[in-house]
């Protein structure tokens, strides 16, 4: 990774030399307990956005502790550091175990929103139904703050990214996607993770939209607890705290 990524500045930020970049991105990696799979993905991402003469910075938010996971929290807090922090006019929410496999799959933003990651090498390279927004999803600013980003209120792992699908259409905005055989992944492997059952994330999704006001980047509840610039991404270390009676 040395090697091929010299022109990397320290905290994960690069911009092009020879011109203006039209997007200045913030990818925002949510992570816990997959640094192998981190560092594979930061050695082929970097590269790939260099190329694409994107202004750009990774944070990779991590989860402290063992406990029940809130990736929605964790990507709500990287979204209102880096809103803090730079001028961004997009935001882009990466799985850390999906590595882009097309260098015509632009890491920048539209006038929608737009789900990158539509074919994963596990699902043999097709959508599986039309609310998947999840793995790669890039967001202009006025659309993570006009839908107030991710709802905090799915502990354990599945159906957020379809809650932000019901809140992004509640508001009129359609879903932009690349052509499948440019919007192609690789999953890494990893031992899957059991969600939480599925009646009670029906619950939710059935209120989505009514919730939209009030859950979400604007109610989030965290501590941040460090904010460290490493080589290759600024590190966010986050504590969601313990999670509601019956999802742990």
């Amino acid at each position: 990774m040395e090697i091929e990524n010299k022109e990397v500045k320290f905290g994960g930020f690069w911009s092009p030399k020879n011109c203006q970049a039209r997007h200045k991105v913030a990818i925002i990696i949510p992570y816990r307990d997959r640094k192998d799979h981190l560092f594979t993905l930061l050695s082929y991402l970097h590269p790939i956005l260099q190329r694409q003469q994107l202004d750009y910075k990774i944070y990779v938010s991590e989860q402290i502790g063992n406990g029940t996971f809130n990736k929605a929290i964790v990507m709500n807090a990287a979204f209102i550091y880096a809103l803090e922090q730079d001028n961004y006019n997009c935001y882009c929410f990466h799985d850390v175990d999906l590595i882009p496999e097309d260098d015509r799959n632009m890491y920048s933003c539209g006038r929608h929103p737009k789900h990158m990651s539509i074919g994963v090498d596990e699902m043999n390279y097709v959508l599986q139904y039309e609310e998947l927004i999840g793995g790669v999803l890039i967001l202009k600013t006025e659309h993570v703050l006009a839908s107030n980003g991710y709802s905090n209120l799915y502990w354990g792992w599945g159906a957020e990214d379809d809650d932000l699908y019901y809140r992004l259409k509640g508001l009129g905005y359609k879903i932009e996607r690349p052509p499948l055989k440019i919007g192609r992944y690789t999953m890494m492997k990893h031992k899957k993770r059991k969600p939480q059952l599925w009646s009670k994330r029906a619950k939710l999704l059935y209120s989505s939209v009514n919730r939209m006001t009030w859950d979400g980047v604007s109610s989030a509840k965290y501590t941040l607890l460090n904010v460290t610039e490493r080589r290759f991404y600024t590190h966010l270390l986050i504590d969601v705290g313990q999670p509601p009676e019956g999802f742990n």
